[in-house]
């Protein structure tokens, strides 16, 4: 037999990593949809109790550690991981997560969702926000306590106080659509759809057309982000002026 013969893989162009919630049931979907070709996935899962409190959020922080052990630890060709969980990023604190991922993969970037929502409204030129989330008053006062923090002005927040993942992800897109232009506000320069658990990818084109602005959506900046990140730039359709733009 001649040697081995080796190219550059199934997914040449790059490796994405997701830490999600441990009862997600959205996120794989949105992902592979929104990847482009020669980008290949990963996905792991940080334990959660079941119902989103900020309790419950806070408490991710001691299994990331843990999920990073099982999330392709063999491997050394993942380019960027994120942990994707939009209100545990801002519970938990942007830097603290990612100094968690940084010592358990030098190697790789390292990301959290909101740092790609964060990135994103810079890239659409948004300050002034209304932003729609899943979320219970509690969990969105800490909201917007970052998003101001971060030197915006949100103009309209309101949350659906949803239970758990199970019923974040049930909502319909209809629904979420309705919802969305209820909590926009003509002075905002973009809404924001926060929750990596409601399916705001599906409507994100729509609402656009609708309110003439930008729509950020929780899985769709942090696609967007984790790609930029691995140097992949490419523009698509289908999924909002973010990955069609910018």
């Amino acid at each position: 037999m001649n040697p081995v013969r080796y190219d550059a893989g199934p997914y040449p162009r790059a490796r994405l990593a997701f830490l999600c919630v441990a009862n997600a049931g959205l996120t794989e979907g949105e992902m592979h949809a929104m990847a482009p070709g020669g980008v290949g996935l990963s996905f792991g899962r940080v334990p959660m109790a079941t119902a989103c409190t900020v309790q419950s959020l806070a408490g991710m922080e001691g299994g990331l550690l843990q999920a990073l052990d099982s999330l392709a630890p063999g491997r050394r060709d993942i380019d960027v991981v994120c942990y994707n969980c939009t209100a545990g990023s801002f519970v938990i604190g942007n830097d603290k997560v990612r100094a968690l991922l940084a010592q358990a993969r030098p190697g790789a970037a390292v990301a959290t969702l909101l740092d790609g929502v964060t990135q994103a409204l810079a890239a659409v030129g948004a300050h002034r926000l209304a932003i729609a989330t899943a979320y219970d008053d509690t969990v969105n006062e800490l909201e917007r306590a970052y998003f101001e923090s971060m030197g915006h002005e949100v103009v309209s927040l309101q949350g659906l106080a949803l239970p758990d993942d199970e019923a974040m992800n049930r909502v319909s897109p209809d629904y979420l659509y309705e919802f969305a232009c209820a909590v926009d506000r003509p002075d905002a320069d973009a809404v924001f759809i926060s929750c990596g658990a409601l399916r705001s990818t599906a409507i994100i084109e729509r609402l656009e057309e609708k309110l003439g602005k930008p729509v950020i959506g929780s899985n769709q900046a942090s696609m967007w982000h984790c790609l930029r990140l691995a140097g992949i730039h490419d523009r698509m359709d289908g999924y909002g002026r973010l990955l069609r733009e910018h």
